[in-house]
Protein backbone atom coordinates (compact mmCIF):
# COMPACT_ATOMS: atom_id res chain seq x y z
CA UNK A 1 0.00 0.00 0.00
CA UNK A 2 0.92 3.19 -0.61
CA UNK A 3 3.45 4.70 2.32
CA UNK A 4 5.48 6.95 -0.62
CA UNK A 5 4.73 8.15 -3.59
CA UNK A 6 6.62 9.87 -6.10
CA UNK A 7 6.00 12.42 -8.45
CA UNK A 8 8.76 13.46 -10.81
CA UNK A 9 7.18 14.62 -14.04
CA UNK A 10 4.80 18.23 -15.32
CA UNK A 11 1.58 17.74 -14.81
CA UNK A 12 1.22 20.87 -16.65
CA UNK A 13 -1.08 22.61 -13.34
CA UNK A 14 -0.03 26.39 -13.78
CA UNK A 15 -1.64 27.02 -10.54
CA UNK A 16 0.10 24.08 -8.74
CA UNK A 17 3.87 24.17 -10.07
CA UNK A 18 5.81 21.34 -8.82
CA UNK A 19 9.16 20.49 -8.99
CA UNK A 20 10.12 16.45 -8.89
CA UNK A 21 9.40 15.13 -5.95
CA UNK A 22 11.09 11.47 -5.17
CA UNK A 23 10.41 11.00 -2.25
CA UNK A 24 6.60 12.52 -0.97
CA UNK A 25 5.74 11.05 2.45
CA UNK A 26 3.03 11.12 4.76
CA UNK A 27 2.21 14.58 6.35
CA UNK A 28 3.37 16.21 3.23
CA UNK A 29 1.11 18.22 0.73
CA UNK A 30 0.20 16.47 -2.70
CA UNK A 31 -1.68 17.19 -6.04
CA UNK A 32 -5.41 16.01 -5.57
CA UNK A 33 -8.00 15.63 -8.29
CA UNK A 34 -11.48 17.31 -7.19
CA UNK A 35 -14.39 17.82 -8.96
CA UNK A 36 -13.51 21.72 -8.19
CA UNK A 37 -10.44 21.06 -10.17
CA UNK A 38 -6.85 20.54 -8.71
CA UNK A 39 -5.72 21.51 -5.55
CA UNK A 40 -2.95 20.78 -2.46
CA UNK A 41 -4.21 18.88 0.37
CA UNK A 42 -1.98 17.09 3.19
CA UNK A 43 -1.86 13.34 3.00
CA UNK A 44 -3.50 12.09 6.00
CA UNK A 45 -6.54 12.49 7.96
CA UNK A 46 -7.81 12.83 11.33
CA UNK A 47 -11.33 10.72 10.51
CA UNK A 48 -14.05 13.42 11.18
CA UNK A 49 -15.94 12.12 14.38
CA UNK A 50 -13.98 9.77 15.12
CA UNK A 51 -13.80 8.37 18.99
CA UNK A 52 -12.47 5.71 20.94
CA UNK A 53 -14.37 3.68 23.68
CA UNK A 54 -14.17 6.30 26.19
CA UNK A 55 -15.90 8.60 23.56
CA UNK A 56 -12.88 10.67 23.41
CA UNK A 57 -11.72 11.98 19.65
CA UNK A 58 -9.43 9.58 18.41
CA UNK A 59 -6.20 11.98 16.72
CA UNK A 60 -4.30 8.95 15.09
CA UNK A 61 -3.48 9.63 11.37
CA UNK A 62 -4.47 7.41 8.50
CA UNK A 63 -2.87 7.51 5.35
CA UNK A 64 -4.67 4.40 3.81
CA UNK A 65 -7.90 2.91 4.16
CA UNK A 66 -9.41 -0.05 3.08
CA UNK A 67 -11.55 0.36 0.81
CA UNK A 68 -13.52 -2.59 1.21
CA UNK A 69 -15.06 -0.57 4.24
CA UNK A 70 -14.26 2.73 3.68
CA UNK A 71 -17.85 3.86 3.08
CA UNK A 72 -19.43 1.44 6.10
CA UNK A 73 -17.34 3.30 8.72
CA UNK A 74 -18.84 6.42 10.49
CA UNK A 75 -14.94 7.38 10.76
CA UNK A 76 -15.64 8.12 7.21
CA UNK A 77 -19.19 9.38 7.27
CA UNK A 78 -19.44 12.72 4.75
CA UNK A 79 -15.67 12.47 3.10
CA UNK A 80 -15.48 12.64 -0.86
CA UNK A 81 -13.69 11.22 -3.48
CA UNK A 82 -10.48 12.57 -5.20
CA UNK A 83 -7.50 11.31 -6.77
CA UNK A 84 -4.37 11.80 -6.03
CA UNK A 85 -1.57 11.65 -9.08
CA UNK A 86 1.73 10.05 -9.16
CA UNK A 87 4.33 8.20 -10.73
CA UNK A 88 4.49 5.31 -8.78
CA UNK A 89 4.56 4.63 -4.51
CA UNK A 90 7.70 2.45 -3.10
CA UNK A 91 7.34 -0.43 -1.08
CA UNK A 92 10.03 -1.76 0.94
CA UNK A 93 11.33 -5.79 2.36
CA UNK A 94 13.05 -7.16 4.17
CA UNK A 95 14.56 -7.42 7.79
CA UNK A 96 15.15 -3.61 9.59
CA UNK A 97 18.12 -2.00 8.84
CA UNK A 98 18.46 -4.53 5.93
CA UNK A 99 15.31 -3.31 4.23
CA UNK A 100 15.17 -2.96 0.00
CA UNK A 101 13.16 -0.04 -1.25
CA UNK A 102 11.04 -1.07 -4.42
CA UNK A 103 9.82 1.65 -6.72
CA UNK A 104 6.90 0.27 -8.48
CA UNK A 105 4.97 2.02 -11.56
CA UNK A 106 2.98 1.65 -14.77
CA UNK A 107 4.62 -0.54 -17.38
CA UNK A 108 3.69 1.60 -19.93
CA UNK A 109 4.91 4.85 -18.24
CA UNK A 110 1.61 6.40 -17.84
CA UNK A 111 0.33 8.41 -14.75
CA UNK A 112 -0.76 6.46 -12.00
CA UNK A 113 -4.31 7.98 -10.30
CA UNK A 114 -4.66 6.66 -6.58
CA UNK A 115 -8.13 6.60 -5.78
CA UNK A 116 -8.85 8.77 -2.24
CA UNK A 117 -10.98 10.17 -0.05
CA UNK A 118 -11.01 13.79 1.29
CA UNK A 119 -12.75 16.10 4.12
CA UNK A 120 -11.44 19.35 5.84
CA UNK A 121 -11.11 18.59 9.17
CA UNK A 122 -11.33 21.60 11.77
CA UNK A 123 -8.52 21.57 14.38
CA UNK A 124 -9.80 22.67 18.15
CA UNK A 125 -8.60 25.93 17.10
CA UNK A 126 -11.31 26.58 14.28
CA UNK A 127 -8.00 26.01 11.79
CA UNK A 128 -9.24 24.31 8.42
CA UNK A 129 -7.37 21.58 6.90
CA UNK A 130 -7.81 19.65 3.51
CA UNK A 131 -6.92 16.53 3.95
CA UNK A 132 -6.82 13.30 1.93
CA UNK A 133 -6.13 9.40 2.53
CA UNK A 134 -5.73 7.20 -0.84
CA UNK A 135 -7.54 3.64 -1.02
CA UNK A 136 -6.04 0.10 -0.29
CA UNK A 137 -6.99 -3.15 -2.51
CA UNK A 138 -5.71 -6.66 -2.11
CA UNK A 139 -2.31 -6.75 -4.49
CA UNK A 140 -2.36 -7.74 -8.24
CA UNK A 141 0.59 -10.41 -9.56
CA UNK A 142 3.09 -7.88 -10.15
CA UNK A 143 3.21 -6.55 -5.99
CA UNK A 144 2.09 -9.74 -4.34
CA UNK A 145 5.34 -10.67 -3.14
CA UNK A 146 6.54 -7.38 -2.25
CA UNK A 147 3.39 -6.08 0.12
CA UNK A 148 -0.07 -7.45 1.22
CA UNK A 149 -2.02 -4.66 0.10
CA UNK A 150 -1.57 -1.96 -2.64
CA UNK A 151 -2.99 1.15 -3.84
CA UNK A 152 -6.53 1.36 -5.37
CA UNK A 153 -5.09 2.71 -9.11
CA UNK A 154 -7.70 4.57 -11.81
CA UNK A 155 -6.77 5.32 -14.99
CA UNK A 156 -7.38 8.88 -16.63
CA UNK A 157 -10.51 6.94 -18.58
CA UNK A 158 -11.95 5.99 -15.01
CA UNK A 159 -11.50 9.24 -13.20
CA UNK A 160 -14.85 11.08 -14.02
CA UNK A 161 -16.61 7.94 -12.96
CA UNK A 162 -14.60 8.15 -9.39
CA UNK A 163 -15.41 11.63 -9.11
CA UNK A 164 -18.53 11.72 -10.31
CA UNK A 165 -21.99 10.98 -7.92
CA UNK A 166 -22.75 7.28 -9.09
CA UNK A 167 -21.30 6.08 -5.95
CA UNK A 168 -21.94 2.19 -7.29
CA UNK A 169 -20.62 3.00 -10.48
CA UNK A 170 -17.40 4.09 -8.21
CA UNK A 171 -17.53 1.43 -5.97
CA UNK A 172 -16.86 -0.96 -9.20
CA UNK A 173 -13.50 1.09 -9.62
CA UNK A 174 -12.11 -0.09 -6.31
CA UNK A 175 -9.69 -3.00 -7.12
CA UNK A 176 -6.17 -4.07 -8.44
CA UNK A 177 -4.96 -3.54 -11.69
CA UNK A 178 -4.64 -6.08 -13.79
CA UNK A 179 -1.78 -8.34 -13.52
CA UNK A 180 1.26 -7.31 -15.88
CA UNK A 181 0.59 -3.79 -15.78
CA UNK A 182 3.19 -2.58 -13.32
CA UNK A 183 6.79 -2.71 -13.03
CA UNK A 184 8.69 -3.16 -9.93
CA UNK A 185 12.27 -2.51 -9.65
CA UNK A 186 14.98 -1.66 -6.89
CA UNK A 187 14.90 2.55 -6.15
CA UNK A 188 18.37 2.44 -6.23
CA UNK A 189 18.26 1.45 -9.74
CA UNK A 190 15.19 3.65 -11.09
CA UNK A 191 16.92 6.15 -13.57
CA UNK A 192 15.27 9.37 -12.53
CA UNK A 193 16.30 11.56 -15.89
CA UNK A 194 14.55 9.19 -18.05
CA UNK A 195 11.33 10.76 -19.04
Amino acid sequence: MPGRLFLTRDLGLTALPQPPRHNIAPGQDVVTLTTQGSQMMRWGMIPVGRVNARGRPVMETIINARSETVFDKTAFADVKRCAVPADGWYEWTGEARRKTAWAISAKDGALLYFAAIYDIWTAPGGTQLAQVATLTCPPNADVRDIHHRMGVILTAAQLDIWLGDDQEAATMLMRPMPDGTLQVAKADDVDWTAP
